[in-house]
C-alpha cells in the first residue's frame, strides 16, 4: 500500500469520526434518492396527463360536425410537448417556458401553461431534482468535509511531524486529494445508479446518460479538489472555510443569477405587446387578404386567373377564397418565422454572454451541460416550437385546400364539408430532441470547461505540494 493511499485511509477514518459530517452526507444521499424517485413519479404522471389531453383534443376535433373548413381553421388544435426521458433528473427551463401551444390560422401562438405560473414561489428557488441537489447542495457538503483536511494538520502541528518523518508534500497532498475525491464520487453514486438503471431499461439513451454522469463526476471532483487546495493554502481552518463559502456563494449563487439580468439589459427582448403591434403593422404592409382592392392580392387574382385560363373568379374550378386563404397563410407564416428567428437570435446572444463566464463560474457550464443532455434546455424548447409551427402550417393549409377543392362542388349559401374530412387532417407527432446531434458544440464546450478546471486545479495542487514544507516551518 502506497503512502498516499495510507493517508487517504486516515482521512476517511477522520471523516467517519466526524458525526456531523456523516449525518450531513447521509442526508444528502437520501435527498438525492428522494429527489430522483419523486421526479420519476412526477414525470410519469405529467407524461400520462399530457398524453391523455392530446388524445382528448384530437378526438374532440374528429367529433366536430359538418362545417365550413375555414371555421375549423379557427377552431384550431392544442399540442402538448412530451417530457424528455432524462428531464426527470434536470427540469431545466421546462417549468418556465410552457408546454402547450394552441395552433390556429393567421397567427403563431407561443407556449403557455408553464408550471411556474401554477406553482408557489418555492419553485423559483429551485425545483427539488437530483440536478439541483448535486449542483447546489453537494458542493456545500464537500466544502464542510474538506476545509480542515490540511489546515487541521498545520494547526495541530502534525504536518511538521509528517514532513519530518519523510512524507513528501506531494505524497501528503495526493493522499488528501484521493481521500476527498473518492468521497465526492461516493456522494454522486446514488444519482449515477439511478441514471444507469434508467438507461438500462431502454428509457434513456446511453450516450447522453454516460456523458451526464461524466459531467457530474467532474463537477463533484472539482469541489473536492478545490476544498483541499484552499485548506492547503490557508493558515487556519476558519480562513479556509470562509474562503470556500465565499467562492460557493459567488460561483454557485450570485453569478449564475446576476449574469442573466446583465445579459437581458445588453440584448433586450421586445415585450409581448410590442411584438404583436409590430407583427400587425408588418402584416398590413405585405397585403390584406380580406381587402379586394389590396394591390398584392389584386395581382394575385390576375395571376390565378391566368394560371387556370379563365377571366372570372366564378369560372375557376376551385374556390378562390380558399386560394386566397392559402396565399395569406403562406405570407403570414413567413413573417412570423422571421419574427421568431429574430427573437431566437436575441435569446442566443443572451445565452452566449452568460456562457462566456463559464470559466469563472463552472456551475454555468455544468448547468448548461445538464440541461442540454437531458433535453430540458432552451434549444430543446425551441425545437419543440419549430416542430409545432411546421405542423401548424400543414394543418391550416390542409383545411384551406379543402375549402378550395371541396366547396365548389357543394354550393349553397352555407356550404359545409363532411365531418369525415376532419380525420384526414394531420396530427402532431413530436420528434424527440437529440442533443448529441443537435448540440455537440455546447456539450463539448461545457465538458471542456469542467475538465479545464480540473486540470487547472491539478496544476495548483502541484504548486501547493512544493510549498507545504515551507508552510510547516
Amino acid at each position: 500500500m502506497s503512502a498516499a493511499t495510507r493517508i487517504a485511509r486516515e482521512e476517511w477514518r477522520g471523516l467517519l469520526r466526524n458525526r456531523a459530517g456523516v449525518i450531513a452526507t447521509v442526508l444528502l444521499v437520501a435527498l438525492v434518492l428522494v429527489a430522483s424517485f419523486v421526479s420519476l413519479e412526477r414525470r410519469a404522471r405529467i407524461e400520462a396527463d399530457r398524453a391523455r389531453y392530446q388524445a382528448s383534443v384530437d378526438a374532440e376535433f374528429d367529433r366536430q360536425p359538418d362545417r365550413h373548413p375555414h371555421r375549423m381553421v379557427h377552431y384550431g388544435q392544442f399540442v402538448f410537448r412530451p417530457i424528455a426521458p432524462l428531464a426527470f433528473f434536470d427540469a431545466g427551463v421546462d417549468s418556465y417556458t410552457g408546454n402547450t401551444i394552441f395552433l390556429e390560422g393567421h397567427r403563431q401562438n407561443s407556449a403557455n401553461f408553464a408550471e411556474a405560473r401554477q406553482s408557489s414561489l418555492l419553485l423559483r428557488f429551485g425545483q427539488l431534482t437530483p440536478a439541483f441537489v448535486l449542483q447546489t447542495l453537494a458542493p456545500l457538503l464537500l466544502i464542510f468535509l474538506g476545509f480542515t483536511s490540511v489546515a487541521r494538520e498545520r494547526e495541530r502541528g502534525t504536518l511538521r511531524l509528517l514532513l519530518a518523518q519523510g512524507v513528501r508534500g506531494r505524497t501528503l497532498l495526493a493522499g488528501k486529494l484521493l481521500g476527498h475525491g473518492v468521497v465526492a464520487l461516493a456522494i454522486g453514486v446514488p444519482a449515477f445508479a439511478v441514471l444507469l438503471g434508467f438507461a438500462a431499461t431502454g428509457a434513456a439513451p446511453w450516450g447522453a446518460t454516460l456523458l451526464l454522469i461524466l459531467g457530474y463526476a467532474a463537477w463533484l471532483l472539482l469541489w473536492a479538489l478545490l476544498s483541499v487546495l484552499v485548506s492547503t493554502w490557508a493558515r487556519r481552518s476558519r480562513d479556509a472555510l470562509a474562503a470556500l463559502i465565499g467562492l460557493w456563494m459567488v460561483g454557485v449563487i450570485l453569478l449564475p443569477r446576476a449574469l442573466p439580468e446583465v445579459a437581458t439589459s445588453r440584448a433586450t427582448l421586445p415585450t409581448r405587446i410590442e411584438t404583436e403591434v409590430a407583427l400587425h403593422r408588418d402584416l398590413a404592409s405585405i397585403g390584406d387578404s380580406h381587402n379586394p382592392d389590396d394591390p398584392y392580392f389584386a395581382d394575385f387574382k390576375r395571376r390565378t386567373l391566368a394560371r387556370y385560363g379563365v377571366t372570372r373568379v366564378e369560372d375557376l374550378p376551385v374556390q378562390y377564397a380558399g386560394l386566397v386563404g392559402m396565399e395569406g397563410e403562406r405570407l403570414s407564416t413567413e413573417l412570423y418565422a422571421r419574427a421568431a428567428a429574430d427573437i431566437a437570435a436575441r435569446e442566443a446572444t443572451q445565452n452566449r454572454f452568460v456562457h462566456g463566464f463559464a470559466a469563472v463560474s463552472p456551475l454555468i457550464a455544468m448547468r448548461q451541460l445538464s440541461m442540454t443532455l437531458t433535453a430540458s434546455g432552451p434549444a430543446a424548447h425551441l425545437d419543440f416550437l419549430n416542430q409545432a409551427e411546421t405542423f401548424r402550417y400543414r394543418f391550416v393549409q390542409t383545411l384551406n385546400r379543402m375549402q378550395a377543392e371541396l366547396i365548389p362542388h357543394i354550393g349553397g349559401e352555407d356550404p359545409r364539408v363532411s365531418a369525415e374530412n376532419w380525420k384526414r387532417v394531420p396530427r402532431f407527432a413530436y420528434r424527440p430532441h437529440d442533443p448529441l446531434r443537435a448540440e455537440p458544440d455546447t456539450i463539448g464546450w461545457s465538458l471542456a470547461v469542467l475538465l479545464g478546471w480540473l486540470v487547472g486545479l491539478g496544476i495548483l495542487a502541484a504548486l501547493a505540494a512544493r510549498r507545504i514544507g515551507k508552510v510547516a516551518q
